[in-house]
């Protein structure tokens, strides 16, 4: 029985990790009638399960949803599992925090200077598909962080990083005919990291 599970666990795990746009699509397609919550599971799925294809998850959302419905279930999943990965990382830092720094004491000046810097290296950290998104919740969640930091961060960046998959995914074509889409994202980026600062600061002075 334990090595049938084993197996099985085994053969799932390699189908998740090997996902390509045609499996979305086809998952999609199959649980068409639930809705939304597809589009939201997957990428919720892969905060939680990190060697999930992030960009084909988003860049299928945006195939089978339409580029705006698509780009905004991906955005809620991503973030609703961020949070939920910080929640669980907060829930043992206030348990176990103490005696990880001291069992790590060269983690210290990380969690000093995430603390102090939270907000700009986990925006751009968030902006950014292939960045550590697993390590970068984690840490934040075992750090003493105030959560509506985090919370703006991760919100403002994943956005920028979804729309900007889902923007550039959409048409492939269209993005080598019309390079001005790139430019569009670069702006995005700065516009979202400015606003992002107003926010922390006023939220700061609260």
């Amino acid at each position: 029985m334990a090595d049938w599970l084993s197996l099985n666990w085994e053969h799932w795990g390699a189908y998740l990790k090997n996902l390509k746009l045609e499996d979305i699509q086809a998952l999609m397609d199959r649980y068409s009638a639930l809705g939304p919550l597809p589009g939201i599971f997957l990428p919720f799925l892969e905060a939680l399960l990190p060697f999930l294809p992030l960009i084909v998850i988003v860049i299928g959302n945006s195939a089978a949803y339409g580029l705006w419905p698509g780009f905004f279930y991906s955005w809620i999943g991503v973030c609703l599992g961020a949070m939920a990965v910080f929640m669980i990382s907060r829930w043992f830092g206030r348990r176990y925090g103490e005696r990880i720094r001291q069992r790590f004491p060269k983690t210290e000046r990380f969690f000093t200077w995430v603390e102090q810097k939270g907000f700009t290296p986990i925006f751009l950290l968030s902006c950014f598909p292939f960045s550590p998104s697993a390590l970068v919740n984690v840490s934040a969640g075992l750090s003493k962080m105030p959560l509506h930091t985090f919370m703006t961060a991760i919100i403002l960046g994943k956005a920028v990083m979804i729309f900007t998959l889902s923007f550039l995914g959409y048409d492939l074509k269209a993005m080598v005919e019309q390079p001005w889409r790139i430019g569009v994202a670069v702006v995005l980026l700065f516009v979202m990291w400015f606003g992002g600062k107003k926010l922390e600061a006023r939220y700061g002075a609260d």
